[in-house]
């Protein structure tokens, strides 16, 4: 059996894309590119997608969707994602959370996230064998526990201490720190959250969407791994 491969695209405010693939199956999580830079980092092949999971309508995650529908690729979000980009098109496919879909041989289990969005979800997304992801991203915290999950993708955007520490020296606004804490997730949440789940098949963690300010990757890839055992990987 292959193993499921990730390939970040790009992770962070600018942008977010990351490609999954396993043996022949081909996933795309996010489309917070253009359409030419997702093809590119695709080596032009993104027609072989079996389809596209877009978690919420930020633009940082949803940049593309409309012309990845034009290129007649399907794409899974939610009725508030979709009806808050006003986007219509016969390849958008309805997804509620809890609610099991397919798409190819994916097996894919949205559920609701915390953020600032209409309707937002992660994804626990089973390939074949016994292969299992789970993506969550721009969530200040997760209230479900997973089990037999050999990948791990999960938001760590700051570091309470530095984003306390950038307010105190008046880099960022008080009102913009709650903002950051209700809807983007913590390293002290993430560690909170690994350890309150079932890691014992995890063979690695990929660390998403770290702030340019209030993060530092190489800490908080010491961090997780020191608390959980497992590599770690930061995009």
């Amino acid at each position: 059996m292959e193993r499921v491969i990730i390939t970040p695209l790009a992770s962070g405010s600018s942008g977010n894309a990351y490609h999954i693939t396993q043996g022949g199956a081909s996933l795309l999580l996010e489309c917070g590119l253009t359409y030419r830079q997702i093809q590119k980092g695709l080596n032009f092949k993104a027609t072989e997608l079996s389809g596209c999971l877009v978690s919420h309508e930020h633009m940082d995650h949803a940049k593309a969707m409309a012309d990845i529908a034009r290129a007649g690729i399907d794409i899974y979000t939610s009725s508030g994602t979709q009806e808050a980009l006003g986007i219509k098109h016969h390849r958008l496919h309805t997804i509620k959370a809890m609610q099991q879909f397919t798409v190819g041989p994916w097996r894919v289990l949205p559920f609701e996230t915390r953020h600032d969005a209409t309707e937002p979800l992660g994804f626990l997304i089973a390939g074949e064998g016994d292969e299992k992801l789970l993506y969550v991203t721009d969530s200040c915290y997760v209230r479900y526990r997973f089990a037999g999950v050999t990948h791990i993708m999960i938001e760590c955007n700051y570091a309470g201490e530095i984003l306390a520490e950038n307010v105190k020296a008046g880099d960022i606004h008080p009102a913009l720190r709650r903002r950051i804490a209700r809807s983007h997730m913590s390293l002290e949440t993430v560690k909170e959250m690994l350890l309150a789940n079932d890691l014992s098949r995890v063979g690695e963690i990929w660390l998403l969407h770290l702030s340019c300010d209030n993060s530092d990757g190489r800490r908080f890839k010491q961090e997780v791994e020191e608390v959980t055992g497992k590599p770690t990987y930061i995009c």
